[in-house]
Order: structure tokens, then C-alpha cells, then sequence
């Protein structure tokens, strides 16, 4: 159930190693680049670990992507790794009809700052360090539905690394934490309780969203991909009849680059909420906490 993989060695630091690419969500071949880059380095924060070093994966289709675009995706990608201290050292590019870019991305972890999908515990309470709802936006880019404000807000909120907020999340005593990608916040929420072997209760008036990502939702612009969390998480999850369909598909939302989930033992979150506050972090929302039940099970109360 982890972000990424960890390899202990005889000797010296654990290592962190994971991939991860996309397709465009932005026009901006740079942005598309640094959102790619930014998404792929989430996996080794989600772990506690500071990435080292990278490598770029790219397809892309010979015919329409010039290499003039594909050095400035490249160049994207090479600027945010480097804010996170990580060189990209190489990589491997191939044809391919639809483009693609991401990172096979290395990293170090000490073995007492390892951040597990195993190791929430009840009382643990949950805390989230970006807004959801980048996969309706997304839509809504795709759709040329969305205002140049909203599009910038949710570009600079793609393209935040969650340095600060895996460093917050190890200085309050976190036990555990996830980032929020593709599967949702429901669909990480109940990997992670899987691999606790604990439930959850978490409130949606308390989960952070941009106020233009439901609008997005009440116009229909939702990727499959929500739908597809959504119908997954369901026969393990429980609303509360007050929480509309919309809603719903918010939670699922399919996301690229969003923060982390950190479940804190009760005498961190105060510290949490603090250090990320401190940190600049998108949010820093209490929104649940973990409680013992049937393992991946989750409450969504209004």
C-alpha cells in the first residue's frame, strides 16, 4: 500500500525509489513539465524521504510534438526537480502517439523518519496539506471553461512540492501519511486505513476545495476518472444522506500533484497545523481522524 518503494540496505540510509508520468493538463509545456515533476517527487515526500536524483521518461508522437516543445517540458521538469535538491541525470524518450512526462525519481530516508501507509493508529487525526478538486479543474482547462485567475491558482497549486509539509508532518510525530493523487482523497484515505488495518470518520465541510472547483462539478465537467473512484470507494464507504452526488465526485476527484494526507497522533496536530501554516502550505485542515472498524471502512459525515 506505499507511495513508493523502500529498499534497506545492509548499511546506510533506506532508499525510496518510484515513477510516475501524465499527459498535458496545461498548455504551458513548461507547467506541464514542472506539474509532472512536482507529482512523481510527491511519492518520495509521501515517504518521508528527500529526493536525490532522477530520471526524465518521456513518449511523445514525432509528427506534432516539435523538440523546441519538448526541451521546454524538459526544461519544466529539470527547474522544479532541482528546487527539491534532485538532479535529473538522465532518462529515456520513445515514440509514442499520445505524449507523456514524468520522473523514475531516488531518494533517501532515515529509517526513523519513514512515513508508512501502515503505521495510523485510532485517535489519529487527519490533516490535509493542499485543496482537492485539480482533476475537475483539469476538465474545466481541457473544456476552456476556466478563467486565467482560476487556471493560475490551480497551476501554482499543481506545481507546489510537499517538502514543507512532509517536514511539518515529521516534526509534529506523524505516524503515517499519503499524498493524494489519482485515486482521490477517498480512494488514498481507504489504501492507507487498508494498510493500517483501522477505519475512518472524516467531515466534508471540512475538506478543503476551491470554490470554482464545485461549479466546475455542477456543470458536469468531472474526468472518468472520479467517476471510476467514486463507483471503487463506495462499497467501502459510508455518507451521510445530506451529501449530494457533486460532493461526492469532489472527494473522489482524481488529482495531480495534491498534498498530503498526514495522520498525526492528537498531541501533534496543533504543532502540524502550525509548522505548515508556517510553511506556506496551500492548507493545513483538520478534516477526520481515525478510528478502530472494519479495516479501509470510511464515515463522511456533512
Amino acid at each position: 500500500m506505499e507511495d513508493a518503494a523502500l529498499l534497506r540496505p545492509p548499511s546506510g540510509s533506506p532508499l525510496v525509489f518510484t515513477v510516475d508520468f501524465i499527459t498535458p493538463i496545461v498548455d504551458s509545456p513548461e507547467d506541464y513539465g514542472a506539474i509532472a515533476a512536482a507529482n512523481a517527487l510527491s511519492d518520495v515526500y509521501a515517504m518521508g524521504g528527500e529526493p536525490q536524483v532522477a530520471l526524465a521518461v518521456c513518449g511523445f508522437p514525432e509528427e506534432q510534438v516539435s523538440s523546441a516543445v519538448l526541451s521546454r517540458i524538459f526544461q519544466g521538469g529539470r527547474d522544479k526537480a532541482a528546487e527539491a535538491g534532485c538532479a535529473i541525470v538522465g532518462g529515456h524518450t520513445v515514440l509514442d502517439p499520445e505524449l507523456k512526462y514524468g520522473l523514475c525519481v531516488l531518494g533517501t530516508v532515515a529509517p526513523d523518519r519513514v512515513l508508512s501507509q501502515t503505521g495510523a493508529r485510532p485517535g489519529d487525526q487527519l490533516v490535509l496539506t493542499k485543496p482537492i478538486g485539480f482533476g475537475i479543474a483539469a476538465q474545466a482547462i481541457k473544456k476552456q471553461q476556466i478563467s486565467p485567475a482560476q487556471l493560475r491558482i490551480v497551476v501554482d497549486a499543481m506545481k507546489t512540492l510537499n517538502a514543507g509539509a512532509r517536514d511539518a508532518a515529521l516534526a509534529a510525530g506523524a505516524r503515517a501519511a499519503t499524498d493524494v493523487t489519482g485515486f482521490g482523497l477517498l480512494g488514498h484515505l481507504h489504501n492507507l486505513l487498508v494498510g493500517s488495518g483501522c477505519a475512518a470518520r472524516i467531515a466534508v465541510s471540512d475538506v478543503p476545495v476551491y470554490d470554482f472547483v464545485r461549479g466546475f462539478a455542477n456543470a458536469g465537467l468531472v474526468p472518468g476518472g472520479s467517476r471510476a473512484n467514486l463507483r471503487y470507494v463506495e462499497a467501502s464507504t459510508r455518507f451521510a444522506a445530506a451529501i449530494d452526488e457533486r460532493d461526492r465526485l469532489v472527494l473522489a476527484d482524481a488529482q495531480t500533484s495534491g498534498g498530503l494526507l498526514i495522520a498525526v497522533p492528537p498531541g501533534g496536530v496543533a504543532r502540524l497545523v502550525s509548522a505548515l501554516e508556517a510553511s506556506g502550505a496551500l492548507a493545513s485542515a483538520v478534516i477526520g481522524e481515525i478510528v478502530p472498524g472494519v479495516p479501509g471502512a470510511i464515515e463522511v459525515v456533512a
